[in-house]
């Protein structure tokens, strides 16, 4: 069982929020922490396995496969000057974080739809001092077609310790509606499970 614990990262500008994610001690290692993605989640896995199971976001408008049953969070957030909310699915397997944040904008204003994708792209970059590997990608519609995202790949040290990690993301604005889909951790995942993850990510 997972529980968030938020406080504010000195590492991160305004308005940007580190998480803890705890499981319970019965027998298993302490998880290390990591200041990790603008929506906060901050996680060294320490469950070994994937139990996929779909997830439905009614409220934010995708659907998404996650390798355990998910908690969720919201926090509150300032993109361009303007406070907003991040609201989070999170699931934890293998050696990594599995994470979905939806930020809802003012409007579905072009340039704050870029404003709000480069916040979230800095922030990841921020967390492990890297440049990502980046390209334009397709993420599918639960309808039938396609809309443009980004996705990245980032690699480095990250907290207090400078422990290695992965970090793959893929960004993308829809509307009003501006995605984060994240597998963070302490090393590579499969690429099955990325692909599962990723490639079930659809947008409503």
């Amino acid at each position: 069982m997972l529980r968030s614990v938020f406080r504010l990262s000195r590492l991160l500008p305004r308005g940007v929020v580190q998480s803890l994610l705890r499981r319970r001690a019965a027998g298993r290692a302490v998880c290390a922490a990591l200041y990790v993605i603008v929506a906060g989640v901050a996680l060294a896995a320490c469950s070994p396995t994937y139990d996929w199971r779909t997830v439905m976001n009614d409220d934010n408008g995708y659907t998404i496969d996650l390798p355990a049953k998910p908690s969720s969070d919201e926090r509150q957030i300032d993109i361009g000057g303007i406070p907003m909310t991040m609201k989070m699915q999170i699931a934890e397997a293998g050696h990594s974080v599995f994470a979905v944040g939806t930020v809802v904008l003012p409007s579905d204003d072009p340039q704050m739809q870029r404003t709000a994708l480069e916040f979230l792209r800095s922030g990841l970059a921020r967390n492990v001092g890297a440049t990502p590997d980046a390209h334009a990608t397709q993420i599918p519609l639960a309808a039938g077609g396609q809309v443009l995202g980004i996705e990245m790949t980032y690699s480095g040290k990250a907290g207090a310790n400078q422990e290695q990690r992965v970090i793959h993301a893929r960004l993308v604005a829809r509307g009003r509606h501006v995605y984060q889909a994240a597998i963070i951790g302490s090393k590579e995942p499969p690429q099955e499970q990325i692909d599962q993850f990723f490639s079930s990510f659809k947008l409503f």
